[in-house]
């Protein structure tokens, strides 16, 4: 049996989050992997940023569960910088899914950045316009191992 990943990519305030919850809502079968929501649990806010390899461990151990109780997993993270993408796909793959999904918010950044701005936790501005330059630079592609990728923009995300 197949064990799918939906691995979500776009900027602070693209409606990741909201996307996730909502399919989760639906398919109450998903697991949701959340790079905030491990943040919030190892260091007691999902503001802080804390070390990275703390985090990445845990979305490690996150995978491999999913992978063993067969669910099918969200992972919800910004997935700007290609180099993130293909090492959470390379980890997804060593995890022992064998579908991997990207789905794009492809939001416009004025959207994402006003969005942001009525947030109680704000993203700062100059690390969402990085995030931007990121992905506008090596946008998401299938060469990065994806097997299926999916781009919803503004008239198609709701």
């Amino acid at each position: 049996m197949p064990s799918n990943l939906i691995l979500l990519i776009g900027l602070p305030g693209s409606g990741k989050s909201t996307f996730a919850r909502q399919l989760i809502a639906n398919c109450p079968s998903y697991q949701l992997v959340s790079t905030d929501e491990i943040r919030a649990q190892l260091f007691g806010d999902e503001g802080f940023q804390g070390s990275w390899m703390q985090v990445w461990r845990q979305v490690e151990r996150e995978f491999h569960q999913a992978v063993q109780q067969q669910a099918p997993t969200v992972y919800d993270a910004t997935n700007a910088k290609r180099s993130y993408r293909q090492e959470a796909i390379a980890l997804a793959r060593q995890s022992g899914f064998t579908l991997i999904t990207g789905i794009w918010l492809d939001i416009p950044l004025a959207v994402c950045l006003e969005r942001n701005r009525e947030r109680s936790r704000q993203v700062p501005e100059e690390i969402v316009l990085q995030m931007h330059r990121q992905l506008s630079d090596a946008p998401p592609s299938l060469a990065e191992g994806l097997d299926e990728l999916v781009r919803l923009t503004q008239n198609n995300s709701g």
